[in-house]
């Protein structure tokens, strides 16, 4: 018995649910700062630092401020500005290898093979608001096993705006029902839900690291909770 009857397509937010974003932009920017004599300087705070812009980045798309602008140049313009705060300037070749530093994530130890298993019964698509050559170039590197790469260009909208969500069902040919979202995030969740699509909560307790507050627990009655991809594949009957 599938804990999602009737659920087509399994579609995954990917910061921090897919990939551990956290340590593999510390390993680039642990690099990139030794290279520029910046050793004192914590990789790990350096990686927050930089994922602290990416929401009022994004907020300027969804409020209409901007046009829609790929997560690519959103990270540029961030990575940009914090070198500034740190008065670190690099050549323009430095600045694009580690701003593709989000190209390269690490998965999750239990990742591929938790979608390796739901593969067989499931459409899997990444919901992500990243760009479609940054998770394709992830996919690549890492192996993720995607049936179809749905970058927020495809959907024109970021996370949590309704239409990032029943976009991408429509994308697929689908009813907003016959999608769940995988996340480790309750309030992407929440949003998905408004949107008609079914839930599964996967509690990934270390994302901000190993003092992490936000996150920590299913904060509603998701359709599906699990503490792995591998047993959230269980409850799938994967």
């Amino acid at each position: 018995m599938s804990a999602f009857p009737g659920v087509k397509a399994l579609v995954f937010d990917t910061f921090g649910t897919v990939v551990d974003w956290r340590n593999g932009i510390a390993r680039d920017a642990k690099v990139f700062l030794a290279r520029h004599g910046r050793a004192d300087i914590d990789p790990h705070g350096f990686a927050d630092a930089w994922r602290k812009r990416y929401q009022p980045a994004m907020e300027a798309v969804r409020s209409g401020r901007r046009p829609f602008t790929r997560l690519d140049v959103l990270h540029r313009e961030n990575l940009d500005a914090l070198l500034g705060e740190y008065g670190i300037t690099a050549e323009e070749a430095e600045l694009d290898w580690l701003n593709r530093a989000w190209h390269r994530l690490d998965p999750w130890p239990d990742a591929i093979p938790g979608l390796l298993r739901m593969r067989p019964r499931h459409f899997l698509a990444p919901l992500s608001n990243g760009n479609i050559l940054l998770l394709a170039n992830m996919a690549k590197r890492a192996g993720i096993p995607w049936d179809a790469i749905l970058g927020a260009e495809a959907a024109q909208a970021y996370k949590p705006q309704p239409e990032a969500y029943t976009r991408t069902a429509e994308i697929l040919g689908l009813a907003p029902g016959e999608v769940a979202l995988v996340a480790a995030h309750n309030g992407d969740l929440a949003a998905a839900r408004r949107a008609g699509l079914k839930t599964a909560f996967v509690l990934r307790p270390t994302e901000h690291g190993p003092d992490q507050t936000t996150d920590t627990r299913a904060e509603q009655d998701w359709e599906a909770v699990a503490s792995s991809f591998e047993a959230l594949a269980d409850q799938l009957g994967c």
